[in-house]
């Protein structure tokens, strides 16, 4: 990340402030910006990445290109060097593998990102269009006299106010904003352990060519590895309270993916004892409700959030991202319908999600007694709540 921002006026006032700077902000401010709005995008993670730190959510499908190029972002992202996907293998619903081949897909193939790398790429495409950028967290927010009012906190420790007509909340699963005007609708208890596993080679160890994303469901749930540019990424899917306590050390791990039938074939080539312990961080279906309101809305996660086996959570954090961002340019305009249009697709997305989410779960009956996936085919599932789309892979 370079330091091109501009200096953040004495004023503190914008017409829109983006606090989140992961895909779903750093494209509604780029939005924002290029319709000429005066914005300002709040990212609290410094700038560039801590060594050996990576980002989980790595999968972007073929259908993010038409996306990126209505965004003209296109040709940039695949000049940046990112692995390609060419689909996926599952073992679920039955023990052996099913493939899926992006090869007929009308866009092409997709990719493994190297997230910091890709949002890094998008705050920079933000905001040579024109928008401002605070490093800062959110710590406090109010409305009043029809303003939005955020208390940032800024590297530094400062705390400083910002007034904004608008904001947008793509402050992730912690919903910093969002919290505290609507309610959360949590899915499940599903939460991920993950490390990524690195090597001699770019990418991985020279002996590690397969860039189709695997996934393997269990009885305790489920695994998936995936190749990303700086080695490769595995993740155990499970409930909080069904995480075995082996799964939280470096060895307990490496010995409980050892164990999968096809999972520990892909780690075969990897030292094990350069295996870090693993990383954890939920993963539960999660929807905002409601995901606007007047002088406000949600995007990304903050928004509505996906089980990671429907390989389409950074694809949904950049259409609602742009989405997001039309619509506070249309409220800006006085556009009173703008926001009941952005609630109504989001409402579809859920209703999608929910839909696919039974059906991928549904069609994993091995292990019927199991806690995992007995609370998952023997539940009536919540429209609203959330779901997740076919066997794809993770996100």
């Amino acid at each position: 990340m370079t330091g091109r921002s501009r200096p953040v006026p004495r004023a503190e006032r914008f017409e829109a402030v983006v606090a989140g700077g992961g895909p779903a902000g750093a494209v509604a401010a780029l939005v924002l910006a290029r319709a000429g709005r005066h914005v300002l995008l709040v990212d609290g993670r410094p700038p560039g990445a801590a060594a050996g730190s990576f980002t989980i959510g790595e999968t972007l499908p073929p259908a993010a290109r038409p996306l990126l190029d209505d965004l003209g972002l296109w040709a940039a992202f695949a000049a940046d060097g990112h692995l390609r996907c060419p689909g996926t293998y599952a073992s679920w619903g039955s023990a052996r593998l099913h493939g899926h081949s992006h090869l007929l897909d009308p866009h092409g193939h997709g990719w493994h990102l190297d997230r910091d790398r890709f949002d890094a790429f998008l705050r920079e495409a933000a905001m040579a269009a024109g928008a401002l950028i605070r490093r800062a967290v959110v710590v406090g927010h109010r409305r009043s006299a029809g303003e939005q009012h955020l208390l940032v906190r800024e590297r530094s420790g400062t705390v400083r106010e910002l007034r904004a007509g608008w904001v947008v909340d793509a402050t992730g699963r912690r919903a910093l904003i969002g919290r505290r005007l609507a309610r959360r609708r949590r899915q499940d208890r599903l939460v991920a352990a993950f490390v990524r596993l690195g090597g001699a080679g770019a990418g991985g160890y020279p002996g590690d060519p397969e860039l189709r994303t695997l996934v393997e469901a269990v009885p305790e749930g489920w695994w998936y590895t995936a190749r990303v540019p700086a080695g490769r990424v595995v993740a155990h899917l499970t409930d909080a309270d069904l995480a075995a306590a082996r799964l939280r050390t470096a060895e307990g791990f490496r010995r409980a993916a050892s164990c999968t039938r096809h999972v520990g074939e892909r780690l075969s080539g990897y030292d094990p004892a350069a295996s870090p312990a693993p990383r954890w961080t939920a993963a539960h279906g999660l929807r905002l409700c409601p995901p606007a309101g007047p002088g406000w809305v949600a995007a990304g996660d903050s928004a509505i959030a996906f089980d990671p086996l429907s390989s389409q959570g950074i694809l949904t954090a950049l259409h609602t991202g742009a989405r997001a961002g039309r619509a506070v340019d249309r409220c800006l305009a006085g556009d009173s319908g703008a926001l009941a249009s952005y609630v109504s697709f989001l409402d579809g997305v859920a209703d999608a999600y929910h839909r696919h989410h039974a059906r991928s779960y549904a069609e994993e009956r091995r292990w019927p007694a199991y806690p995992f996936w007995r609370r998952r085919n023997g539940a009536v599932p919540n429209r609203r709540a959330a779901g997740a789309d076919p066997v794809r892979g993770p996100a």
